[in-house]
């Protein structure tokens, strides 16, 4: 029997949370972004988007770090792959970009775990499918998750026009309506690993 890949998590309060220059949406609305992704595609091809499920704990229950735009967007922090990119690189680069200090020596050290779930966009509209259905045979985009790592204490800064929430499994699972269908399928994805909530207070 196989047994399953441990992740070890650290305590929230080990974490100084604070705040960097605002990155701003490319995109005022749904709409916006999928025309800008239409028209990227008949250039590029398939949009290869990378997201890191970072997790802290709270006593002993897991929490997955989100950025809050606008009071009622929320986000996994990541982006879209540049051309050639791989997964790995590409996730780290951007978990640089959104969550870390740009001075060097204070930067997170982030570190890639295992992939939990790739979800597919048939057409360029909001809907999303943990497969690719059987009669599309050329997928917008491809949104892979992995699990991503800290050291037990860190400095994560936000853009100042976001938040950066740590948000508890019971209140992401089932919610789509809030947090969206792949981010609050998180809290079943997990249910595959075994996760060491380390005890532990680092007072930074």
């Amino acid at each position: 029997m196989d047994v399953a890949p441990t992740v070890t998590i650290f305590d929230q309060r080990n974490y100084t949370f604070g705040n960097k220059a605002p990155q701003h949406e490319k995109d005022a609305s749904i709409q916006d972004r999928m025309a800008r992704m239409e028209k990227n595609y008949k250039q590029l091809g398939m949009r290869r988007t990378v997201e890191g499920v970072v997790l802290v704990h709270d006593h002993g229950h897991p929490h997955v770090l989100l950025l809050q735009i606008a009071n009622s967007f929320y986000k996994l922090p990541g982006g879209r792959l540049r051309p050639g990119e791989g997964d790995a690189e590409g996730l780290i680069r951007k978990m640089h970009n959104r969550l870390s200090s740009t001075i060097k020596e204070f930067q997170v050290k982030w570190e890639i775990g295992p992939l939990i779930g790739t979800w597919w966009r048939p057409e360029f509209d909001s809907v999303l499918f943990p497969y690719v259905p059987a009669h599309v045979t050329r997928p917008k985009e491809r949104r892979a998750m992995y699990i991503v790592t800290m050291p037990k204490s860190a400095v994560l800064l936000a853009p100042k026009n976001m938040r950066l929430l740590a948000v508890p499994l019971f209140e992401l699972f089932d919610n789509a309506p809030r947090y969206g269908t792949a981010i609050s399928s998180i809290p079943a994805l997990l249910s595959r690993l075994n996760i060491n909530c380390a005890s532990g207070f680092v007072d930074n």
